[in-house]
């Protein structure tokens, strides 16, 4: 698996989840879906105002359990990292068990990674790479160059729905089924800069990390509400040029059972690892 190199508070962070070459590159845009309505849409509310309000809805809501995957795919290999795990919208607070794939041979097996989310900052824990197994790493994602939109190998899912804000071109595409639930099909384009200045407080610091950090802000998303506006679905696709092939990540987040109590206990200090982690 390809490492990508963070600094956070001195200590080198090797993020295995995700990187690409090395250091976080070029967003490629994709096109912007044209504006449109099908039949079935809400008669009288625009389309993007839906989205932009869909992640206040999810503060309302309070906790939900959610399901992500992450798939990279360059140069005709493609790998996925899977999450487990709950989130407090109203805290934006969030506890998930990250699994990573065999490496490229198929010869290791890597233990699940524990990620609580957290305004600000991701803890890591049974990180590897020379971490004690009792011992958490800290990374600031208000400095990260993509705010953890990937870095984690999970989108933090309150990032997820704030990048729905202000979208461009969001269209209606009809109505589906998901888990026995009816829900409303959106397609559009993110705009990371303009999703950043509109983002609730705890959200904009990482956003605007990743606003200066792409040079292009376009993701195309396809994104699934109920009909109590709640966001059940989400799918980003975030494509990144480098040395090398062009690197695509699909970054997708479910959600269900809303209402869990979701209890997310930070690391103290002294739980906190700050020294070199070694390179893979």
């Amino acid at each position: 698996m390809v490492v990508r190199q963070h600094r956070c508070e001195g200590a080198a962070l090797a993020v295995r989840a995700l990187a690409v070459a090395g250091v976080l590159a070029v967003l490629a845009g994709c096109s912007v879906v044209g504006s449109g309505t099908v039949a079935g849409a809400p008669a009288d509310e625009p389309p993007g105002l839906v989205l932009d309000r869909a992640a206040d809805v999810l503060a309302e809501s309070g906790g939900a359990e959610t399901n992500t995957s992450m798939e990279t795919s360059a140069g005709g290999t493609r790998v996925t990292i899977r999450g487990q795990g709950a989130y407090d919208f109203r805290r934006q607070r969030g506890r998930i068990k990250v699994v990573l794939p065999k490496d490229a041979a198929g010869s290791e097996e890597h233990r699940p990674i524990t990620e609580l989310l957290t305004p600000g900052a991701l803890y890591m824990k049974n990180r590897g790479a020379g971490v004690p197994e009792d011992k958490w790493v800290r990374i600031d994602t208000t400095v990260l160059a993509d705010g953890n939109l990937v870095t984690g190998g999970v989108t933090d899912p309150m990032a997820a729905a704030e990048l729905l804000r202000e979208a461009r071109g969001v269209t209606f595409v009809g109505r589906t089924e998901l888990a026995g639930i009816g829900v409303r099909h959106y397609r559009g384009t993110a705009d990371i800069g303009s999703a950043a200045g509109a983002a609730s407080p705890l959200s904009r610091a990482a956003l605007t990390a990743a606003a200066g950090g792409f040079r292009t802000h376009a993701v195309p998303f396809d994104a699934y509400l109920d009909d109590e506006g709640r966001l059940r679905k989400v799918r980003h696709r975030f494509t990144f040029a480098a040395d090398g092939p062009a690197v695509t990540v699909v970054s997708t987040m479910l959600l269900y059972g809303f209402g869990v109590p979701v209890t997310v206990e930070l690391p103290d200090g002294a739980d906190l690892y700050t020294g070199e982690i070694r390179q893979s």
